[in-house]
C-alpha cells in the first residue's frame, strides 16, 4: 500500500464505497457532500437571499450540483480561490416522460440514453429506479428503490448465433427497455403511482420527475490482496468524494493563502450545457457574489479570478493490459500509481506546462506520487469540464484525475490506494 504525508488513508476509500452507494443519482450525490459538509461545520446558503461577509463554510445547492467554499479569517475581498471541480453525473438509462410501456405480455418502463454508457454492460443486471420527484405543492423529494426492480433482459444465444461472429449490437430505441412485471396492458401512470406509494405520498401529488436506472450491486474491494476496488459512478464520484473530504480537512484552518473551492457540475456525460452545469453561470456567479459579500469591487473580483487555479479531477483511462495498442505507447497510467495529470494540446484538457507545475508541488507536497496520461495520436481525445471552465470564467485550469478500466460500464475499476492519494494531493492543493 502506498502512503503519503496527508490525512486520508484506506479508511478514505472505504468511506468512499459507502459514498457510492448512497449515491445513485446527482440528487443523492449533492445531498451526501452537503451532509458531510454541515457535519464539518458548513451551512447552506439560498440563492434567492442576501449573502453576508462573514467566515465559514457555506454552500449553495441546485439540482444536482454543489458549489461550497470555505472564507478563512484572514480572507480580504481579492484574495483567489483554488477550485476542486467535478462533475456529478454519470451515463445511464433515464425514464421517460410517458414511462409505461409494454409488449407481449411483459410490462417495460420507457427509457431513454443518457450520455454514453457501455450499453452492453447494463444488460441482465438488477436495477434499481432513483431521482428526484416533483410535487403539486412546489416542493421536490428523493426517492431511491434501492431493490431489483427492473432488467433489461439479453436475447438468448440460441436466437443469435451471429453474436461470436459478428459481435453483439444494440438498438438503443428496440433493446434497451427494461422489463419490471407482467401485464398485456399498458396502465398509464402506473409507475409514478408505484413510486407515490412506495414514498408516502398522496396519489397525483408528483407533477414532474427526473428518474433514473442504477445497478443495486454495491461496490467491493477485488482481487487476490483486496488492492482494487469495482464499482458503479466511480466516473465521477470519485472525485467528488475526494474533493468533498478534501475541503472539508482544510476548513478547520483558521488561516490560508486561497479560499478552497469544491464545484461539483451536473450534465458533463451531454456537455454541461445548463444551469447546473459546467458551461452554466453558476460557478462564476457564486464566486462574485463571494466577493461582493465582503465588500468587494468589480476590481477585486478580477484580481481573485486573476490569481485563481482550478483542479478539473475527472476520472481518466489506466493502461489496459488486453488493450495496450490502443494506449500511447510511452504513457500507461497504472492503478495505484497516484493521481494522473491529463494532457492534450488541442485543448480537449486545459493543462499546460505551468499548471503541471502547480499540480507537481501540490503532490510533492502531500507525498503523493502522479502520472502522466495523453492519448494515443490515432485515437479522438474525450475532454472535460476543464476547458469549459478555463474559457468561461478565465482561470487557469488543470486536468487530473484517477485512472480506471470500464469507464461508462455500469461497474468500473480503480486501484484501492489512488482515492486517497487523489485526496490527499487535493488538500494540499487547496491550503499551500
Amino acid at each position: 500500500m502506498r502512503t503519503s504525508s496527508g490525512p486520508f488513508d484506506r479508511g478514505h476509500t472505504e468511506d468512499l464505497m459507502t459514498f457510492l452507494a448512497a449515491s445513485p443519482t446527482p440528487y443523492h450525490a449533492v445531498a451526501s457532500a452537503a451532509e458531510r459538509l454541515e457535519k464539518a461545520g458548513f451551512r447552506q446558503v439560498e440563492e434567492t437571499e442576501a449573502w453576508d461577509g462573514t467566515t465559514g463554510g457555506k454552500y449553495v445547492l441546485r439540482g444536482g450540483a454543489i458549489i461550497a467554499w470555505y472564507v478563512p479569517e484572514n480572507a480580504s475581498a481579492h484574495t483567489p480561490f483554488r477550485i476542486v471541480g467535478a462533475h456529478t453525473d454519470s451515463p445511464n438509462l433515464r425514464v421517460k416522460p410517458q414511462p409505461d410501456a409494454g409488449a407481449h405480455g411483459w410490462r417495460q418502463v420507457a427509457v431513454e440514453i443518457y450520455g454514453g454508457p457501455l450499453l452492453n454492460s447494463w444488460l441482465d443486471r438488477d436495477l434499481g429506479l432513483a431521482g428526484r420527484l416533483s410535487l403539486r405543492d412546489g416542493t421536490s423529494r428523493l426517492v431511491n428503490i434501492d431493490r431489483p426492480l427492473l432488467r433489461v433482459p439479453q436475447l438468448a444465444i440460441h436466437m443469435d448465433r451471429s453474436v461470436h461472429s459478428e459481435g453483439l449490437k444494440l438498438d438503443k430505441q428496440k433493446h434497451m427497455q427494461p422489463i419490471w412485471g407482467l401485464g398485456d396492458d399498458i396502465d398509464e401512470g402506473d409507475l409514478i403511482r408505484f413510486l407515490e406509494d412506495e414514498t408516502g405520498l398522496g396519489e397525483d401529488d408528483v407533477t414532474g420527475w427526473d428518474l433514473m436506472t442504477y445497478a443495486i450491486e454495491p461496490p467491493a474491494f477485488l482481487g487476490r490482496d483486496r488492492e482494487l476496488v469495482a464499482g458503479p459512478r466511480m466516473d465521477n464520484l470519485l472525485s467528488v468524494h475526494s474533493a468533498t473530504a478534501a475541503l472539508a480537512a482544510v476548513a478547520a484552518q483558521e488561516e490560508l493563502p486561497y479560499i478552497p473551492v469544491l464545484a461539483a457540475f451536473d450534465h458533463e456525460e451531454n456537455g454541461s450545457q445548463s444551469d447546473t452545469g459546467a458551461d452554466g453561470p453558476l460557478l462564476g456567479s457564486v464566486l462574485e457574489r463571494s466577493v461582493f459579500a465582503r465588500g468587494g469591487s468589480y476590481e477585486d473580483r478580477a484580481r481573485a479570478f486573476a490569481g485563481t487555479v482550478c483542479l478539473s479531477s475527472d476520472t481518466g483511462h489506466a493502461v489496459h493490459p488486453n488493450y495496450a495498442e490502443r494506449h500511447d505507447p510511452t504513457h500507461h497510467p497504472r492503478a495505484n500509481g497516484g493521481p494522473i495529470l491529463k494532457v492534450n494540446v488541442n485543448n480537449r484538457y486545459a493543462t499546460d506546462g505551468s499548471g503541471r507545475a502547480v499540480f507537481a508541488a501540490a503532490c510533492e507536497r502531500a507525498g503523493v506520487p502522479f502520472q502522466s496520461f495523453v492519448s494515443n495520436n490515432a485515437m479522438p481525445c474525450g475532454t472535460t469540464i476543464g476547458p469549459i471552465t478555463a474559457a468561461r470564467h478565465g482561470i487557469k485550469t488543470v486536468d487530473i484525475g484517477v485512472a480506471i478500466l470500464s469507464m461508462h460500464s455500469v461497474r468500473e475499476l480503480c486501484g484501492a490506494d489512488d482515492p486517497y492519494l487523489l485526496a490527499n494531493a487535493l488538500v494540499a492543493f487547496l491550503e499551500s
